[in-house]
């Protein structure tokens, strides 16, 4: 397949796959002339329900004839509506949202609510952690001194610690420490898993200091891991939790869930946001829960999930690792290799800053059938090497832009 033409006007800062969608039906992308690719990535994992879903389409165009947008000014049921669902929806604790427009900006109002709150001035982040490009995200993305996107410097103090390594991160949460923030798995570093053990050691050592537990859901919040979220699957209990990409299953969508407690201390003009909240936004948030409860689709991940674990580790794949329908699949040659090799039979994934690890992250409403196809594409792709593999773990790098 060829490459797309370089644009004449767009700053094309993404490196462009030679495939573009004009529609999308399902689990499946179709370009113009009309072939069909199956899409196991979903746009960055914002796809949640894949493409045209009824419910979710019709939710958005009956909003959308009714009220198209208004501001955070105004009381809105759909609003009110949407923030029940997602509070239903999320850990018992996490009573009160706080609508935003993406996953950076709900990871900055986290940060700006865990630093005010406490007085403190440092953040304890994790190793290969991705939590956005905004000033505040940017200082906790590794690796930091790359991180800060043109940023002379770090709004705050960050000390990293090494991924699972619960002596590490219990000796540096001390009452210097206004919070610490995890990913369950961490997405962008190839879907590597958190322990639960250095999980329970956060909320621990959390408790003792004063200090205040924010997990980053951004891309293991709403179904994606086969539990509502990632606190969920671990047994954590966080103090903030921030959400967004399959939120609204497409549209522009984070929210901050924070517990009565903490919302209680921020009075009016405490937050802002102009565009979070939104009518549209909302209902979409709406349905996709909705979706997700009906249509036992949880389930749907984790048994899916478990079937492309089992059987997919073949042709160019090494291992598997991650949860739910964030899965890191191992490769021998190098991952862009792999992916570049699977969008010529027609199926989409990504890749990650691991140059050796290929990234699963497809719609919610995945079956046995399209992880069957998985299967059979890799089994072709080992054979079509047939011994060729690059296996040399230093090459290259980069991946996806999450």
């Amino acid at each position: 397949m060829n490459a797309k033409p370089a644009s004449a006007h767009l700053d094309e800062v993404y490196p462009l796959l030679p495939f573009e969608p004009v529609g999308g039906e399902g689990v499946h992308l179709v370009d113009a002339a009309g072939r069909r690719v199956l899409d196991l990535y979903a746009g960055h994992a914002v796809a949640a329900l894949g493409y045209g879903h009824p419910r979710l389409v019709e939710a958005v165009a009956e909003q959308a004839r009714t009220l198209f947008f208004q501001s955070n000014a105004v009381a809105l049921g759909v609003r009110d509506e949407a923030a029940q669902m997602l509070a239903d929806f999320a850990p018992s604790p996490l009573e009160r949202v706080f609508f935003v427009n993406s996953g950076a900006e709900a990871n900055e109002n986290a940060l700006r609510l865990a630093l005010k709150l406490t007085g403190r001035t440092n953040v304890v982040a994790v190793e290969h952690a991705f939590h956005g490009r905004t000033a505040a995200a940017g200082a906790l993305t590794w690796p930091p001194e790359k991180s800060w996107y043109g940023f002379p410097r770090t709004p705050m103090d960050v000390t990293f610690v090494a991924r699972n390594d619960v002596a590490a991160l219990s000796a540096a949460i001390d009452d210097r420490t206004a919070a610490v923030v995890l990913e369950p798995v961490q997405g962008l570093a190839g879907a590597w898993p958190l322990s639960q053990a250095f999980c329970e050691a956060a909320r621990a050592s959390c408790d003792a200091a004063g200090a205040l537990l924010i997990l980053d859901e951004v891309q293991t919040g709403v179904g994606r891991l086969g539990a509502p979220f990632g606190a969920d699957l671990l047994g954590v209990e966080p103090d903030i939790l921030t959400v967004a990409k399959g939120l609204a299953g497409g549209l522009p969508a984070g929210a901050v869930l924070m517990r009565q407690d903490i919302a209680s201390e921020f009075g009016p003009g405490a937050l802002a946001t102009t565009f979070g909240g939104g009518p549209v936004a909302c209902a979409a948030i709406a349905a996709v829960i909705e979706t997700i409860r009906r249509d036992g689709l949880l389930e749907r991940v984790r048994t899916v999930s478990a079937q492309i674990q089992a059987s997919c580790r073949v042709g160019p794949v090494r291992s598997i690792h991650g949860a739910g329908f964030l899965l890191g699949l191992v490769t021998g040659p190098r991952a862009a290799t792999v992916r570049d090799a699977l969008l010529e039979r027609g199926i989409l994934t990504g890749t990650s800053a691991d140059p050796h690890v290929l990234r699963l992250l497809p719609p919610l409403i995945l079956d046995e059938a399209h992880a069957a196809q998985l299967a059979a594409a890799l089994r072709e792709i080992g054979h079509d090497l047939d011994g060729n593999l690059d296996r040399d773990p230093d090459q290259g790098g980069g991946g996806d832009d999450d």
